[in-house]
Parts: C-alpha cells; sequence; structure tokens
C-alpha cells in the first residue's frame, strides 16, 4: 500500500523521526513463486506486479509465463487463496499430467517460503518506504525482487525458515 509500514528506527536524541505521506489506500498486488530445480537445486525468484487485486485467471496466467520460462513439468506448492482454486481447474485442464499441484494446511503462512519472502521485502527491506505513488511503489517493490533473485543463499534461508528441505 501507499502507506508505510512503520518499523523502529534509529535517530538522535531528541529528534523523533516523523513519517510525511498521505492518507491513500491505492494498492498493488504481486504474484510470486520460489523455484527449485530438480537437479541441481538451483533457486529463482519469479513475480508479476498488478494494480489490482489478483484473480484465478492472473494466477493461471502467471503459471502459464512461469511453465514457459522453465520448460519443464511443475510441482506448485501453495496456500489456499481463493484465486488457486480456479487456475488449479485451468492448469489441469490444459496441462494435464505435467502440471501437480499441492496444497499447504489451512492458515499455515509459516510453511510457506514465499510468506517469508514477502515478510523480508515488506518489514525488512521496505520498513519505513513512503512512496511518491503507486508507479514509485512498483518500482521499489521490483528493485527488491530483483535483488532477492540474485541472492540464492537468501531464498535457500526461506526454506530453512519454513523448516523445508530442498
Amino acid at each position: 500500500m501507499l502507506q508505510p509500514t512503520v518499523r523502529r528506527t534509529w535517530a538522535p536524541r531528541g529528534k523523533t523521526p516523523v513519517h510525511y505521506s498521505w492518507d491513500r489506500h491505492d494498492r498493488l498486488s504481486v504474484t510470486s513463486a520460489i523455484t527449485v530445480s530438480p537437479v541441481r537445486q538451483r533457486l529463482g525468484l519469479y513475480f508479476s506486479i498488478a494494480s489490482s487485486n489478483i484473480t484465478g485467471d492472473d494466477v493461471f496466467a502467471f503459471v502459464q509465463h512461469l511453465r514457459g520460462h522453465l520448460k519443464r513439468p511443475l510441482l506448485l506448492i501453495w496456500d489456499r487463496f481463493s484465486g488457486h482454486k480456479k487456475a488449479a481447474r485451468l492448469l489441469r485442464d490444459l496441462y494435464g499430467t505435467h502440471i501437480h499441484i499441492e496444497d499447504l494446511p489451512t492458515y499455515a503462512p509459516e510453511l510457506n517460503p514465499i510468506e517469508h519472502c514477502w515478510s523480508h521485502t515488506k518489514y525488512g527491506e521496505m520498513a519505513n518506504f513512503i512512496p511518491h505513488d503507486i508507479a514509485h511503489l512498483a518500482d521499489e517493490v521490483a528493485r527488491s525482487l530483483l535483488a532477492k533473485h540474485q541472492r540464492p543463499a537468501l531464498l535457500r534461508a526461506f526454506f530453512q525458515h519454513a523448516r523445508l528441505d530442498l
């Protein structure tokens, strides 16, 4: 959102930090995936930024793009977001056995490595960030995620934090 995620910060004694922002509730929606190659265990991070809420059709399009980029059968492990159900139906109809889908347990974000990625982005790298507008926010989100793509050890840490072996 355009409202900053306010976190504790440092400032000189007697100089309380002040965030100047306006009450705007524009937001972005981001679809993302951490990929693991089956043989080399290489990690990747893929994402898509939208200016509206994500639907099943958006998830379907994202996975189609991901599959075209990776060019191999996929195992999708995702949470129970409502858009995933429609996307799963469309993907099974189109790809059959080339895509296998597993659901995480209900209300278990701690088991989802991408949730740890988002927590690192929102409450770490982008804490106290005040965007000028929605485009500025999109640029900063993309910059943060692209930087993570270049850090496989960090992506691996998201799996370790979820207590998942690769």
